[in-house]
Formats: structure tokens, sequence, C-alpha cells
């Protein structure tokens, strides 16, 4: 099913899910390019709400990917927005029954199952594109031109850095989805910073060859709850009024994060105040004590890359920070480049040895919008309704095959955070 220059795209949305609707979002903001045709979702009221929202009809509706291809092939392509550990099981079903894919990240939670996928969509001969949505930010893309151009010269080293809000640590890290790698299969590195990983690779423009990594659960233990600590924010604590991870204050005051906290608020059913703060004293798991919680996986971790060529690069993860930021330094062989994303602009610098100089510089602003991404989450979904009408893909591309670097780095430096080794890296078969 080729999509035609005058025709819309159309899409599936499997995993009716934040970032998914999110993505499909585009199809009400650009109805020429994108049309969401089927849902697949296990949950009967976001199925039907995701129905209502899109204009799908009953036939539209499954409970199952397997229901899905069971039928005639409904669209040229699917938005895979499930959880991490179902990627590759519903995604591989999807290729093998017609379907291209733009996949949420990580793209799985394996090394081993990244390829399989790999394989897959080679021997399918479909088109699979990974949610590295950074790509896409204009502050990202204008970084990555000002590279391309040969300004700095050659890459000699790069330092990133994602500092994660104390709020969302909390909400995702400790209390969340994501707290623990038993229940959601992936390391906190790969479900927060494969974008920063994929970001590093993909300015290096080499294949990495070496990496190492430390990083630990320090902070949010239960040894280290302060004096006056509950078990629950609105049930027994006796400092919720001067604690910053307070759900109260985060959740309800500040009405933060309420897409992860109130069950389907994303669809339009958020619940009423009275609600809100009977089930943050009840069974909410985002109720609960940030140091009395089932969490296990890193709150600060740092790791360094070798790249073929000699380059080398490094990025910290610190979690629980009073602001959210990412920050990227490149220094090249003629001169460098630094910025903060949220700060939407970055400078060009170069030496200058002229009498009373040291180096100039040019500040370079860019379009950033207030999101987490930086503009760059429907610009993915642009390009990818592009590529499937036989478009060339944009400068950010995220086509599987140059988003698998950036998930070697993270797979085997979380190998090497808990091996206490340095860990080789392998060149990948590249697709013919």
């Amino acid at each position: 099913m080729n999509g035609e220059q005058n025709n819309p795209i159309t899409a599936v949305i499997v995993g009716a899910g934040h970032r998914s609707l999110l993505y499909a979002s585009n199809a009400v903001k650009q109805p020429d390019n994108l049309r969401i045709v089927g849902v697949v979702e296990p949950d009967p009221v976001r199925r039907k709400l995701t129905a209502e929202r899109f204009g799908i009809d009953e036939k539209g509706c499954f409970e199952t990917v397997e229901q899905l291809i069971k039928g005639p092939q409904i669209a040229n392509a699917a938005i895979n927005g499930t959880m991490d550990d179902l990627h590759i099981v519903t995604t591989i079903p999807l290729l093998e029954a017609g379907y291209d894919v733009l996949l949420e990240k990580p793209i799985a939670t394996s090394e081993e199952q990244m390829m399989q996928l790999y394989q897959a969509a080679q021997t399918y001969g479909r088109k699979v594109m990974i949610c590295h949505v950074l790509r896409y930010a204009p502050f990202y893309k204008a970084i990555r031109e000002v590279v391309l151009s040969g300004e700095i010269g050659d890459i000699v080293n790069i330092q990133t850095a994602e500092h994660v809000s104390y709020h969302h640590m909390a909400v995702s890290y400790i209390r969340g989805k994501w707290n623990s790698e038993e229940n959601s299969k992936s390391s906190m590195l790969m479900a927060k910073c494969c974008h920063d990983l994929d970001i590093m690779t993909w300015m290096v423009g080499k294949q990495p060859r070496k990496v190492s990594s430390f990083g630990s659960l320090m902070q949010f233990r239960p040894e280290n709850a302060p004096l006056g600590a509950g078990k629950r924010c609105l049930v027994d604590c006796q400092i919720e009024e001067q604690c910053p991870y307070s759900a109260r204050k985060n959740y309800i005051e500040q009405g933060r994060w309420g897409f992860y906290v109130w069950s389907n608020s994303y669809l339009g059913q958020s619940p009423c105040l009275d609600e809100q703060i009977e089930s943050l004293r009840t069974d909410n798991p985002y109720g609960r004590c940030v140091w009395h919680c089932d969490n296990d996986v890193v709150d600060h971790q740092s790791v360094m890359v070798e790249f073929e060529g000699g380059s080398t690069a490094t990025h910290n993860m610190v979690g629980a920070t009073s602001r959210p930021c990412r920050t990227i330094h490149i220094i090249g062989t003629k001169g460098e480049i630094v910025g903060v994303l949220e700060d939407g602009s970055f400078v060009v610098r170069h030496p200058d040895p002229r009498k009373g100089h040291e180096y100039s510089e040019r500040r370079i602003s860019v379009n950033v919008t207030d999101d987490s991404h930086g503009g760059g989450d429907l610009l993915l979904v642009a390009d990818f309704v592009s590529v499937l009408r036989g478009e060339e893909p944009s400068i950010s591309s995220t086509a599987l095959e140059k988003s698998v670097n950036g998930h070697q780095i993270g797979f085997r430096a979380e190998r090497s955070r808990l091996e206490g080794k340095t860990m080789e890296i392998e060149v990948l078969p590249r697709v013919l």
C-alpha cells in the first residue's frame, strides 16, 4: 500500500499511549498528509476513546496485533508506541504483514532483540524509523548543519549531559513505569538517554568502538529518607509541605505529568480534585514516598565512548536536578560548538590570536518550542510521511540502520557498568 503524493499516508496506532497519540496528532494538524484509520489497544476504554478522537470505525479497532494482521492490510504504516518490552514482538509481525513502522524508542530491550528487528526489516523490505525526536529539534539540526559544513573541522571530543529534573525523575524513574528494570525491561540509560547517545553518534558520524560506564542508585533509597518521611505523601508524611517531591505539590497544585499520574487523562478523562486526592492516598503508585518505592534503576550514570578514528565522547545523566536541560559541547580541530537545548541557541567559537583577542564567537538562535524535545516530535512524523511517499529523507533521518549505533553504546554501557570493564563494540553489517 504505497502512499501517493496527493493522498494522505494511512496509519494504525499500536498501543494508544501518550507518545503514540502525540505522533498521531499530526493527522489532526495535517490531514492531507496523514490519516489514522485503525487502533490496536488491549484496554477497551482507551481503544474506544482513541477511536472517537480519530474517527475510526469499529472495523479499524483491534485488541492485539495478531487480530490486525489476520485480515487484509488496512494502512500504509503503523505508529508503534507500546511499552519497551513489546516493541520487537509487535513490530516484526507488522513488517511481515506489509506495514512500515514508526517505532518509539528504545528500539528494543536487548541488543539481540534489536538485531532481530534489524534483520527482519531487511528481510521484508520495510521502512522502520525510530522516534529519536531530538534529531528533528531545530537546535540539534542546526548544530549538525554546522558540523557538516566543516566549520569546526574534524570532531575531537563531544560532551553531552542530560539533567533530569527532580519531578521528572520522581514520576518516571522512581514512582513510575520505568523505575525498575525488572518491570520495564529497560535500564534508565536506555529509557531516558538513548536520545542523547543517538545525538552523540549522529554528530560524530562514525562507528563507536569502545565504551565504559559508571553509575548507581545513590539517592532514592529507604535508608536516605529524611526524618519524618512516611510511605505515602498524603497519608503519613510529616514533611510533605516542605518536600520538593510532594505528590500534592507536583501532580495537583502544579498539574505536572497528568498523562502519567491520572489514567487516560491525555484522552480527556481527568479526575476531579477529590478523586485525585483519594487516588494519591490509596492505590495510585504516584502517591508513594520517593524514598520508599520499589525503584532499582540508577539515578546518575556517566558514559565514555571511543569512536573509529580516535574521537571520544562523554555523556552524563544526572537525575533529580533543579532545572531540566540537555547540554552539548563539540570540540573540533578548527573550533567548537556549545549550547543548551532549552535556551534555544548555541555558540560557534573559533581561536582568535589577534592582539587583544583569545577567541571569536557567534550565537545562533533557533526556534524552540516549550516541550521536552525542542519541537522535534511532529517534525519526525512529517519526515516519516515524506519517506513513505518516496521522497528523500531529511538530514535528521532516524531510519533504523542509522539509529542502531547509539543503541549499541547504550546496551554495552550498561554491561560495562554492571561488569566493571570496558566493552568493545563490533561493526554492524550494513543494509545493502
